[in-house]
């Protein structure tokens, strides 16, 4: 309550917001990640540059069809406070905005946008990137949608297969190849040995294939989960991700993708990562920093390291658009 005789405090203005993309999965779902934590729902705009102005991209110019003063345009005004933009065909439409909007739009670009710190006006990548600059938010993993309240609820009221399940439990969520990873037999073989001795130990699984699982590796790990009463998701109605990381006192994840492992960091769960054959520099170094802050182990068939502090960027990133935005209000005089 405010002191008597005095006015209470205005409350913090809401933007509007527009998630900028080329219609990517992966980078949609960042920008939708971000704008979610900013307590906005935004509205998607996804642009679709033809020949030959896709060509140059990201520097531009912008296909003239998609113009803001054009019809159906997807950039076309009123232009919103914030804009959140990812992908390489993006940038020249974020600078559109920008200039359109006489610089009133307050824009973020989500990784490097491969034309230097003036894509906008922040821009935030992920550490293993070597972009740096004023404006550059560097942060170990990735926004995703993955939102506490999310993982609190599924916490609190989980699907009565992984209730019956019993303690300590372990989540086993199965990527598969990637530009640069390949399950090879011998790595089906391995992993499916490392899961069966995690069992063994006494560590209950539950688990998730994606779409990228090869049918041998799926195979494989569903044989697992029979022999040892786990349970595994057989691709039939909606994905327990979340549930299975809510309700997981420890994450066996396969290293093809950054993404879920980074999300898995959001639980406080320590991640086992089990890596197949491949691998690439940028990951390498991802790994070692979440070992370093105590969230990433080896896997070797048994339980290893302690919950530590949930390593949360997707909250990270939306304070920061959040307070350039405030600071961009005020200095246009809009405070």
């Amino acid at each position: 309550m405010p002191a008597s005789g005095t006015a209470p405090l205005p409350a913090e203005p809401s933007p509007t917001i527009w998630v900028l993309t080329d219609g990517k999965a992966g980078d949609e779902v960042q920008c939708l990640g971000v704008a979610e934590r900013l307590g906005a729902t935004p509205e998607v705009r996804r642009v679709a540059p033809g020949r030959p102005w896709a060509w140059l991209m990201p520097r531009g110019p912008i296909d003239p069809r998609e113009g803001p003063d054009r019809p159906g345009s997807p950039i076309r005004p009123p232009f919103p406070d914030i804009v959140i933009a990812s992908g390489r065909r993006a940038v020249a439409y974020l600078r559109a905005v920008k200039k359109a909007s006489n610089g009133r739009a307050f824009t973020v670009f989500l990784k490097d946008p491969r034309i230097g710190t003036t894509a906008a006006d922040l821009i935030w990548v992920a550490e293993h990137d070597r972009l740096r600059g004023d404006n550059v938010l560097v942060t170990v993993t990735s926004p995703h949608r993955l939102a506490p309240g999310q993982l609190g609820a599924a916490k609190r009221h989980p699907p009565p297969a992984l209730a019956a399940l019993p303690g300590p439990r372990a989540a086993v969520l199965v990527g598969g190849d990637s530009r640069h990873h390949r399950f090879r037999p011998d790595d089906v073989v391995r992993f499916a040995g490392l899961l069966d001795r995690l069992a063994a130990s006494g560590v209950a699984l539950m688990g998730s294939r994606s779409r990228r699982t090869p049918a041998a590796l799926d195979k494989a790990v569903a044989e697992v989960f029979a022999r040892h009463g786990g349970w595994w998701w057989d691709g039939t109605g909606p994905n327990p991700y979340v549930p299975l990381l809510a309700n997981a006192d420890a994450v066996v994840a396969t290293a093809d993708s950054t993404n879920m492992i980074g999300e898995a960091a959001a639980t406080g769960a320590p991640i086992l990562v089990f890596e197949p054959h491949g691998g690439h520099g940028k990951l390498a170094k991802f790994l070692e920093a979440l070992k370093r802050q105590g969230a990433v182990h080896h896997f070797e068939g048994r339980l290893d390291g302690a919950r530590y502090v949930p390593i949360d960027s997707t909250g990270v990133i939306a304070e920061a658009v959040r307070q350039g935005w405030l600071r961009h209000r005020a200095e246009l005089g809009l405070a």
